[in-house]
């Protein structure tokens, strides 16, 4: 593209230039000199003119290239935005299709209701009428031959329409709540990644190994900036694998440094890993933090303590450790002088027998009458393999003594009512082990620990029983309905039981009629084998009718439901019952 202007102002400037430097040379005045210099310095200033024309043209050229850049930006970010939509409409459609699928099956679950209900009323007005036709008759003496048929076949049929039969066994509400909130918090942090220069991203944060823990089926983990990063975060997230050695999935995202995930799968090793970010980016992942959920016992065989009092009883376990991988593997969680273990859960978490960092743990299970905590300490030493070396204090030989295997012992899981979950109206008291209600109306309450694997076994005493409630007794989803009986909803699984029978109940099904009811001082019994998929009661250590309920699997919480009328103690950290164990071993 051409411009005459600068052209025109060039070719002038060099013609007289020319004229200035011949009349300059032929004069004789005291102003040739003067002239002289001024003629060298428009030279400069032309070369300065050139280069301005030239720098012009580039821009003129950069307003272009910026159209064309612009164009093909807007549309690789409408082809991106598209692929977002159309991922979530995809998922939409995936979601509406589980919404008429639970459609489908409460409409299918009232039908066979309606059939059923349909079918039973036909054969109840058909004996009514036939009852009345008999009563009609004249002749008694065929009449007393088939009146205690009559009779018995009238009281069954009445006990064929007894407790629940009349209630729907399908809600209409649609227990289904979307969870967007994931969603909207990403859509609300989509943004372009260099908006501007700024700041590098900040530094790769640090786990605090002496802060992270695991508690039954909970882990705590911690971390923080190194001590000489110099650019902040504006936040933190903290990613776990599935604890079978899949993907990592965001468990927190946020400005806090310590985070409690509960939920988790018992005896299951879980890897856990932290970024930082900032408006800029994110940081590289720390270090792979390896966690042990409780259940996990060491392959080595441990002896039975034999006749040791426990209130007496000191046991020391040393272990050798040394490795040279890069991930770290956390051990028995904290220091005793950090979070003692009191003996509402004294083994909730487990030795991690995995090789983990050179060095030396030390870990002694010390005890007393009121107290059983878990003391580690670590000693530098290296060691190769891995060798243990048990120790045991002198014991006393006062008191009653008790056979345990310490095995047995950490295997099992120690939990108590979570006052977090329940409904307003449960009443606690000792350590959350003992609940009652103040209501009439029967209230669900929760077991703080959930299970997913294994087989589990915990009994609950009758402490007051009046009026001859129906307390129920199960295992139930976390978001059971707490305000009415256990198993009223598709969420729990549950035997409730009044003083001379119990049933079993699931979505408002009452199956198993059973005979024999509980009195002030009963226990229920209720195992959980999720290797087995089943659910089994016991009343007074005796069976409670056949199995319960089969094909059991996800996670599940200890549940009672009860009303005022009725106060239970939950008692946990008991041993499967030795005739279970030796049955399932059979199977």
């Amino acid at each position: 593209m051409g411009h005459p202007e600068g052209s025109a102002l060039s070719n002038a400037l060099a013609c007289w230039q020319e004229q200035l430097l011949v009349k300059s040379i032929n004069s004789d005045t005291p102003a040739a000199g003067i002239k002289s210099q001024l003629s060298q310095a428009l030279n400069g200033l032309s070369d300065r003119a050139k280069e301005a024309k030239e720098f012009l043209v580039q821009l003129r050229n950069m307003v272009q290239q910026i159209q064309e850049n612009s164009v093909e930006f807007e549309a690789c970010l409408v082809a991106q935005c598209d692929a977002l939509i159309d991922a979530l409409n995809r998922r939409k459609a995936q979601l509406l299709a589980r919404v008429n699928k639970e459609h489908e099956h409460k409409l299918k679950v009232v039908r066979d209701q309606i059939s059923h209900c349909t079918v039973k009323l036909r054969q109840t007005t058909g004996l009514m009428e036939y009852c009345l036709e008999v009563i009609k008759e004249n002749d008694p003496s065929g009449f007393l031959q088939i009146s205690d048929a009559l009779i018995r076949r009238v009281h069954l049929t009445e006990d064929q329409w007894g407790k629940g039969t009349l209630t729907p066994r399908m809600t209409t509400d649609f227990d289904l709540s979307l969870d967007n909130s994931p969603l909207l918090q990403s859509i609300h942090q989509l943004d372009f990644v260099q908006m501007k220069a700024s700041s590098p991203v900040p530094a790769t944060p640090i786990l605090q190994l002496e802060e992270c823990c695991t508690h039954n089926n909970s882990a705590t983990l911690s971390w923080k900036q190194p001590p000489l990063s110099t650019v902040p975060a504006e936040g933190y997230i903290l990613e776990l694998d599935d604890g079978s050695g899949g993907q990592f999935r965001e468990v927190y995202v946020g400005k806090e440094t310590m985070c409690t995930v509960d939920g988790l799968h018992f005896n299951s090793t879980y890897n856990a890993r932290v970024k930082a970010f900032n408006k800029t980016g994110v940081s590289q992942y720390s270090k792979t933090l390896v966690l042990q959920t409780s259940e996990a016992i060491a392959t080595h065989e441990l002896q039975p303590m034999k006749r040791w009092q426990i209130s007496d009883l000191q046991f020391a376990l040393i272990l050798h450790l040394d490795t040279d991988s890069e991930e770290q593997t956390l051990p028995f969680p904290v220091p005793s002088e950090r979070l003692p273990l009191r003996r509402m859960s004294p083994f909730s978490s487990t030795l991690n027998l995995q090789p983990s960092f050179p060095g030396r743990s030390y870990f002694d299970f010390r005890s007393s009458p009121h107290q059983l905590s878990l003391h580690s300490s670590l000693q530098s030493l290296n060691a190769p393999g891995c060798n243990f070396e048990p120790q045991s204090a002198p014991y006393s030989q006062l008191g009653k003594y008790t056979y345990f295997d310490i095995k047995k012992l950490l295997a099992v899981a120690w939990f108590a009512f979570d006052p977090g979950s329940a409904h307003s109206d449960i009443i606690f008291s000792n350590d959350n082990l003992t609940v009652t209600c103040s209501s009439y109306d029967d209230r669900v309450v929760l077991g703080k620990t959930g299970f997913s694997k294994g087989v589990h076994y915990w009994e609950i005493t009758v402490d007051r029983y009046d009026n001859h409630p129906d307390p129920a007794f199960g295992v139930a989803r976390i978001d059971v309905m707490k305000d009415v009986m256990l198993g009223k909803d598709d969420k729990a699984w549950a035997m409730y039981v009044d003083n001379n029978r119990s049933w079993f109940m699931h979505n408002n099904s009452h199956t198993n009629r059973t005979e024999g009811g509980i009195a002030k001082g009963a226990t229920i019994g209720v195992l959980l084998d999720l290797n087995r998929k089943t659910l089994t009661f016991f009343v007074n250590d005796e069976q409670q009718g056949p199995i319960a309920f089969e094909n059991m699997e996800g996670l599940f919480f200890p549940a009672v439901s009860l009303n005022r009328n009725v106060q239970v103690t939950l008692h946990t950290g008991l041993p499967v019952p030795d005739f279970y164990s030796s049955r399932a071993s059979i199977a």
